[in-house]
C-alpha cells in the first residue's frame, strides 16, 4: 500500500473516525483504524463493536493499493501537528506504516487488516432519503433527555419511530420525556420502531454537517446504518421495549400560559442560581396574567422573579426541576413558547407557539 494525500484531506475523516475509537480497549485492534486503499479511493474504518464509521476520501495521484490497520489516535495526532498545506506520502513496510510530510518522518506499528471486526449486516427492512439538516434537528431537539446509566437499557438511547411519512424522534429518562416529527418520504404504512444507543445517536449528529446534503437511513433488525457522499455509519441498535409516549403525553390540560421563551430562559436561569445544588427544584406560582417563579436552598438564601405571561385562569402552584426546563427552552427557536398544565401534580407539556412538531414533558417535583 503507498499513496500520497493533502493533510486537510486526511485529517477530516480520519477525526471523524477516531471520535468513534475508543481509547482503552480490551482488544488491541481496536484502538486502530482500518485504512484501504482502491483504485483512487482511501477509506477509513474505525469501531468499538457498537458504531462502525466508515470515511471515503477520493486520491488525486495514482496509488499502489492494500489494507492495514494503524492507531488510530496516534495518526491522527500526528496529521494534526504538521503544516496545513503539506502532503502527506504514506506507504507500508515491513509491518509498518511509514508516513513521511516535508522533512518529517514517523514509523507506526500496524497489525492485520484481517483481524479488524467488521459490524454484521443484517437485512435492511427499511430505507429512506431525509435532508441532513432536518434530520440533525430532529436529533438536536429530542437527544438531551436521553438517560446516561439509567438500569432500564432502553433510556439510554433514542427511538425512532417511521409511520407514513413520518419519522419521529423521543427521548426519556422517565422524569422528562422530548418527542418531535418531521415529514419523511417513506413510503411505508405500518408502524416501525428501532431503539439508537446514546452513543451512535450523538455520533450521527456530529456527523451530520452538510446543510444542503441528504443522507440514506436504512434500519434493519438490528442495525441502524446512514450513509452519505463521505461517510457510511452503523450503529447497532438497542433490543428492549421503549415505553408507550403517547401515554405520557399529558391529555386535557386546562390551564393554558404563553410566554417570551427568552425571558423565562434568563428568569429561570437566574432564579436556579439559588436553587438547590442537589434537587435543582423551583416553585411557580400562577395567577391571571403573571408568574411568578421562586427557588431557595438548604442555606436559606432565597430568589424570585415576576414575570408577564398571557395565562387568564385559576391561580395554581407547582415545583419542577429547572434544569429540565431549561433544558427544554434552549432547544426551541420560537419567540412565544406554550405551557399546559392541569395541576399541581401532574406533568407539564412544552411546546413552541404555533408549532405542534415538538412537544416536552416534564413531571413536577415535591417542594
Amino acid at each position: 500500500m503507498h499513496f500520497t494525500i493533502q493533510r486537510e484531506a486526511l485529517l477530516k475523516p480520519l477525526q471523524l473516525v477516531a471520535g468513534v475509537v475508543e481509547r482503552r480497549q480490551t482488544l488491541p485492534v481496536l484502538s486502530n483504524v482500518l485504512l484501504v486503499v482502491q483504485g483512487q479511493q482511501l477509506s477509513l474504518t474505525g469501531t468499538d463493536l457498537e458504531v462502525e464509521l466508515v470515511g471515503r476520501v477520493q486520491l488525486e495521484e495514482p496509488a499502489e493499493p492494500g489494507e492495514i490497520t494503524v492507531p488510530a489516535r496516534k495518526l491522527m495526532d500526528i496529521c494534526k501537528s504538521l503544516p496545513s498545506d503539506v502532503l502527506i506520502d504514506i506507504k507500508v513496510d515491513e509491518q509498518k506504516l511509514l508516513v513521511k510530510a516535508g522533512r518529517s518522518r514517523f514509523t507506526l506499528s500496524t497489525l492485520p487488516a484481517n483481524d479488524f471486526p467488521t459490524v454484521e449486516e443484517g437485512p435492511g427492512s427499511l430505507t429512506c432519503n431525509l435532508e441532513q439538516s432536518k434530520l440533525r434537528r430532529l436529533i438536536e431537539r429530542t437527544s438531551f433527555a436521553m438517560a446516561q446509566q439509567d438500569v432500564r437499557y432502553y433510556l439510554n438511547g433514542m427511538l425512532l419511530e417511521v409511520s407514513t411519512d413520518t419519522l419521529r424522534a423521543v427521548a426519556t429518562d422517565g422524569h422528562r420525556l422530548a418527542l418531535c416529527a418531521m415529514q419523511a418520504p417513506i413510503g411505508q404504512a405500518e408502524r416501525h420502531q428501532v431503539i439508537v444507543p446514546r452513543k451512535g445517536i450523538l455520533e450521527l449528529a456530529r456527523l451530520l454537517t452538510d446543510p444542503e446534503g441528504m443522507v440514506s437511513i436504512v434500519l434493519g433488525q438490528h442495525h441502524i446504518r446512514a450513509t452519505t457522499g463521505e461517510f457510511t455509519f452503523t450503529s447497532k441498535l438497542v433490543d428492549g421495549k421503549f415505553p408507550d409516549y403517547e401515554r405520557v403525553l399529558p391529555k386535557g390540560g386546562d390551564k393554558l400560559v404563553i410566554g417570551d421563551r427568552q425571558a423565562l430562559r434568563e428568569a429561570f436561569s437566574r432564579t436556579a442560581i439559588l436553587s438547590n445544588e442537589k434537587y435543582r427544584g423551583i416553585r411557580l406560582q400562577l395567577a391571571a396574567g403573571q408568574l411568578k417563579i421562586q427557588a431557595n436552598n438548604p442555606e436559606q438564601e432565597e430568589a424570585e422573579e415576576e414575570i408577564s405571561v398571557d395565562y387568564n385562569g385559576s391561580s395554581l402552584e407547582i415545583g419542577f426541576n429547572v434544569s429540565y426546563l431549561l433544558d427544554v427552552l434552549g432547544v426551541m427557536t420560537t419567540e412565544q413558547v406554550r405551557l399546559i398544565l392541569s395541576d399541581s401534580n401532574s406533568s407539564a407539556l412544552l411546546q413552541e407557539a404555533g408549532n405542534d412538531d415538538s412537544s416536552y414533558v416534564v413531571m413536577p417535583m415535591r417542594l
